[in-house]
This record gives structure tokens, sequence and C-alpha cells, in this order.
């Protein structure tokens, strides 16, 4: 799929974007995006960047602070899992 924007000139020139950068840019921001609302995993983050490692996909996540959302309710959840697992060994 190709998609266009249009960005003033003035303003593309203002944050000196080459085309190649931006498009990479704004691909990279709509898979954090994506990754971050859970509508995508991180095997689908790779194959959209093109990483040539799971390593490299978590790096790029980190730095993009694209963390799945872990609420207080879902440590309690895992906290309680955890128990029922060790009190049948």
């Amino acid at each position: 799929m190709q998609i266009t924007i249009e960005l003033p000139d003035d303003i593309a020139n203002q944050l000196e974007l080459q085309p190649a950068n931006f498009s990479r840019r704004i691909l990279e921001l709509i898979a954090a995006d994506n990754y971050r609302q859970g509508r995508i995993g991180a095997a689908e983050v790779r194959r959209m960047l093109n990483f040539s490692s799971r390593w490299e996909t978590y790096e790029f996540l980190k730095r993009e602070k694209a963390y799945l959302p872990y609420s207080e309710d879902d440590l309690q959840q895992d906290v309680q899992a955890i128990h029922k697992l060790l009190a049948t060994e």
C-alpha cells in the first residue's frame, strides 16, 4: 500500500526532511503506535520495518517508548497465577 502525505514545502525545509527519511519515520511512528495499542505484535513491527532480528525490534520499541499497557490488575492476575502454580508443585 502506498500513502501520500501533503506537507507544505516551507515546513518540510524547516524540518530538514528528506523524502526517504520522512517516509521511514512515518512508518516507524505507525508501527510504534499500533504496537502500543495492541493492534500488532512485535513480529509485525519487525516485518513492517524490515528488522533483521527480534532484538533490533525490541530496541526500536524501547527507543520509541512503545510499551504494551500493563495495569495493576494485570500484575495482580499474574501474581495470583504464580501463587496458584507454585501451590500445585
